[in-house]
């Protein structure tokens, strides 16, 4: 029985966060008890409650189990660039440890726990390790986000090269239409269908303030729900 599952992009900004929610708000149609985590995030902002990531937050939001924010994001980093300068810079060592009980503890209380990663699949958390053999460690299965422009084909293929490479499984793929200039889109997804040994979840449009719509009309559930 699968009831977690690791969102990777095919590099930073390609829509990760929203593919997420667009996941958790069609689990939460089923009535399916859910919680987001994203375990390592920069560029997170002082409050008065500590450093809170905004991606993180929309992940909490979309969830249907309360959760603390501690809990969803363990590693806030504060400054925006990657995580293992951010972490080298603010004194933060990021153990496998902390992420994996977190994890533990989320898969026990809830249906499905989707867990978003951080930058592309081989973003490191330290010098020597990167975040992604944290989720081969887990033997999470991945679902990636395709950002649609231009050189994403080469994006996509590599990275689905990288994961099946780590011995773990894509067990769906969503195309996020971040630029909606991109020509040839048909042709784009015709090409990504036909290399990504994976069902397609769903395309997500580009629409202004995507993060904070209700995006479960544009996501298929039905092959996750028949893994977990």
């Amino acid at each position: 029985m699968t009831n977690a599952f690791f969102v990777a992009g095919t590099d930073t900004d390609v829509g990760k966060t929203v593919a997420s929610t667009a996941i958790l708000n069609a689990l939460a149609l089923k009535e399916i008890k859910t919680i987001g985590y994203k375990p390592v995030a920069a560029g997170s902002e002082k409050t008065e409650e500590g450093y809170r990531n905004s991606d993180a937050l929309y992940l909490q939001k979309a969830a249907t189990l309360e959760v603390s924010y501690e809990d969803i994001n363990p590693y806030p980093l504060e400054l925006p660039t990657s995580p293992h300068i951010a972490a080298q810079r603010e004194g933060v060592n990021i153990e496998y440890s902390v992420l994996s009980d977190k994890l533990l503890n989320h898969k026990k209380k809830a249906d499905i726990v989707l867990v978003e990663g951080a930058g592309g699949w081989r973003v490191p958390v330290n010098d020597k390790q990167c975040l992604s053999s944290w989720v081969q460690q887990e033997k999470l299965p991945v679902i990636l986000v395709v950002g649609i422009k231009l050189g994403c084909l080469s994006h996509a293929m590599l990275t689905v090269d990288a994961i099946e490479a780590d011995g773990l499984k894509i067990v769906g793929w969503i195309a996020n239409r971040i630029n909606p200039g991109t020509e040839h889109y048909a042709d784009i997804i015709a090409m990504l269908e036909n290399k990504i040994g994976a069902p397609k979840l769903g395309e997500i449009p580009y629409v202004p303030s995507i993060k904070q719509k209700n995006l479960a009309k544009y996501i298929d559930i039905s092959s996750l729900l028949s893994l977990s």
